[in-house]
């Protein structure tokens, strides 16, 4: 995701009903910059390199927060830890690299009938539904970014496809 400016975090807040905190803030800055994914761990150790004061158990509050108001996407990926991503706004879906943790975003959903129909026939009602597909990237499968490190950075966002890619 392109980095968001301050005024931008206020305001995605502020959208969401939440006070627009120092820590909340710094939170989204983290995420902001993040080009995949990250752990409340990961977004920690940022902040504490950036000078930024805020506590881990902070941190685990905050992102629960912001992905229960829908503010942030929580990705399940890491077995027992959830990894936290920063989207655009609108309907959206994932597809992860097990490897490298690479996120696509895919825009364009053509599940809601399907999803409507097999609750019918199961009696539920669909309020809504998410879809995080796990596998790997072209890069990872041919092998050429084994050696790739993961870490903050700044994100390059291409569109392919009408998908949100973030390199």
């Amino acid at each position: 995701m392109k980095p968001a400016s301050q005024p931008d975090h206020v305001a995605l807040l502020r959208r969401h009903n939440l006070r627009p905190t120092r820590q909340r803030l710094a939170v989204l800055r983290v995420l902001a910059a993040e080009e995949n994914d990250a752990t409340a761990q990961q977004i920690h150790t940022a902040l504490a390199g950036a000078g930024d004061r805020v506590g881990l158990a902070t941190v685990y509050r905050t992102l629960a927060a912001l992905s229960e108001c829908g503010a942030v996407d929580a990705l399940t990926h890491h077995p027992g830890e959830a990894c936290y991503r920063l989207c655009s706004q609108g309907h959206h879906h994932h597809l992860v690299c097990e490897r490298c943790h690479r996120v696509v975003e895919l825009r364009d959903c053509d599940l809601d009938s399907w999803v409507a129909d097999r609750a019918s026939r199961h009696g539920f009602t669909v309020r809504a539904h998410t879809v995080e597909v796990s596998g790997l990237c072209a890069d990872c499968r041919d092998d050429r970014s084994a050696g790739r490190e993961q870490g903050l950075g700044d994100p390059v966002l291409e569109s392919v496809g009408g998908d949100h890619v973030h390199r």
